[in-house]
């Protein structure tokens, strides 16, 4: 037994060593995926069964180039040529299943039992291959002979159609995996019909579908990732809205409409209004993800400043607004100047706030600018919870709209802090305020 193991791989060590780099390569890709707790169940189920498809298929193309090269052993033969022209559709069809968002039609499993069907009857007759007496390869009728060819070939354009149809309006950058993946099997096909008269143990197609298999695990990470984005920014709006209603504004703004109902019933009805819109404008970040026009942003900051100016009368906002045609994240410029009131001009016995938009070249420059007790920029970055909303603004800025932020403070002089909006996001303004005017 030792000695036939030992002859065997003896003759035939090239072709095993041709074939170590990928088995090694699907070795590992399958144990990533087995102890992988990331992905979807559902999706390391499918990753597995391809990883075991292709392992087979791997086998397919050593043993049918031992039997191509040596001893006849017709019968043997056509079984796994069967079986590699029966599996190959499977597994673009479980790619299929990793890239499309819904399950694909069952129409597609019905092609491919046609497609194994056509193939087993080379078992009974020539119409499909046959492999004649001198262990020759002879195809029969070219439509059934080339199913597995045709078969591939839908499944691959179904593989582009979807990742464009399901992906491509999103803009999600990793579109180009499924569509390398397709380009890279069908040069593997023009690579496998060039060399067909060469001894090769391991097709450049097999080859091709173990780098598209590791592709495809890449996918799944991706997708991973953009569903971590969305949950964490569920969970920062979350926080923003509950940053945003602090208990001592309800409260104070609560005490001035009630002096107001004594004192002056009209203006406290005017005040509740206020209130409300600037609570419900506060709720709306549970919903909105993306870019909002700059004026509703402007807008939920002057509710805001003319509550805080009834509770104290001393603080002053002057407003120089040059252009105001732009998107930006919701709630960026409310929170700095919440800031600059509460732990700024509140101390000054005059306070003042100016607000400054400019337009340019490059974008939108706004300035937040107060005469406040200032404070060390230094410490932003720290773990002072003081300034998580500064962090929080940037952070947003820099993702949602490539945007940024820049603080510049003295103690006891005051604090300016500027936003820089890039101009795609103005164009982005201008077009969607030009379609809700139409």
């Amino acid at each position: 037994m030792h000695e036939a193991l030992y002859r065997f791989i003896h003759v035939h060590y090239m072709e095993i060593l041709a074939a170590f780099p990928v088995v090694l390569l699907l070795i590992g890709l399958s144990i990533a995926i087995r102890i992988d707790q990331y992905i979807l169940r559902q999706k390391r189920r499918i990753m597995l069964i391809i990883c075991v498809l292709v392992f087979s298929l791997i086998a397919q193309n050593f043993l049918d180039n031992l039997l191509t090269y040596g001893t006849p052993m017709i019968t043997l033969r056509k079984v796994i040529d069967i079986y590699g022209y029966a599996i190959r559709p499977v597994i673009l069809l479980l790619f299929l299943y990793i890239v499309c968002p819904r399950k694909p039609s069952k129409l597609w499993w019905v092609l491919i039992g046609i497609n194994a069907g056509v193939y087993l009857t080379a078992m009974f007759t020539d119409i499909c291959f046959t492999i004649n007496e001198e262990n020759m390869f002879q195809g029969g009728w070219p439509v059934l002979r080339n199913s597995c060819m045709i078969s591939s070939l839908l499944l691959l354009g179904a593989l582009v159609i979807s990742s464009l149809r399901d992906y491509h309006p999103l803009k999600r950058k990793e579109i180009w995996i499924p569509v390398f993946s397709v380009s890279i099997i069908l040069f593997s096909l023009l690579l496998d019909s060039c060399v067909h008269e060469t001894q090769q143990p391991v097709s450049f197609l097999t080859i091709s579908i173990v780098i598209s298999s590791a592709l495809y695990y890449i996918w799944l990470h991706f997708q991973f990732v953009r569903a971590h984005e969305k949950d964490l920014a569920a969970e920062q709006r979350i926080q923003i809205m509950m940053s945003q209603i602090q208990p001592h504004f309800l409260y104070n703004t609560l005490a001035t409409i009630r002096s107001l109902c004594l004192k002056s019933p009209e203006t406290a009805a005017q005040t509740i209004d206020k209130f409300s819109r600037y609570l419900r404008q506060n709720l709306d970040t549970l919903s909105q993800s993306g870019l909002i026009p700059f004026k509703q942003e402007l807008e939920h900051v002057k509710i805001y400043t003319e509550i805080e100016m009834l509770m104290f009368p001393y603080i002053h906002i002057r407003y120089d607004i040059e252009d105001d045609r732009f998107m930006l994240p919701m709630l960026t410029v409310q929170p700095l100047v919440e800031n600059a009131i509460r732990h700024g001009v509140r101390a000054r016995d005059v306070g003042q706030i100016d607000i400054t938009v400019r337009k340019n070249e490059t974008g939108h420059t706004i300035t937040i600018a107060d005469n406040g007790l200032g404070f060390d920029p230094s410490t932003i970055d720290t773990a002072d919870e003081k300034h998580i909303g500064i962090r929080n603004v940037r952070e947003r800025l820099e993702k949602q709209c490539g945007g940024s932020l820049r603080v510049e403070s003295r103690q006891d002089e005051g604090t300016e802090v500027t936003l820089f909006i890039p101009r795609a996001s103005q164009a982005d303004g201008e077009s969607k305020q030009e379609g809700a005017v139409r």
